[in-house]
């Protein structure tokens, strides 16, 4: 099943977490207020991020310096 999700650009909470050198705890904290990127809520609980999402919150966040 992780080839099935990769192929279609989704990646785990824990993969995002450690893309972004980040805690669970801190992306929950940051999805609380709204700050995360989206997030697709399984059935079974678990989120999924859409990579494209993913990249466009990161560009979003972009300094313009």
């Amino acid at each position: 099943m992780t080839t099935a999700i990769r192929s279609r650009g989704m990646l785990t909470l824990a993969e995002v977490c450690e893309e972004l050198t980040i805690s669970r705890s801190t992306f929950y904290d940051w999805r609380a207020k709204r700050r995360a990127p989206r997030c697709i809520k399984l059935p079974n609980g678990d989120l999924r991020i859409r990579r494209s999402d993913l990249d466009h919150w990161l560009d979003d966040r972009e300094d313009a310096a």
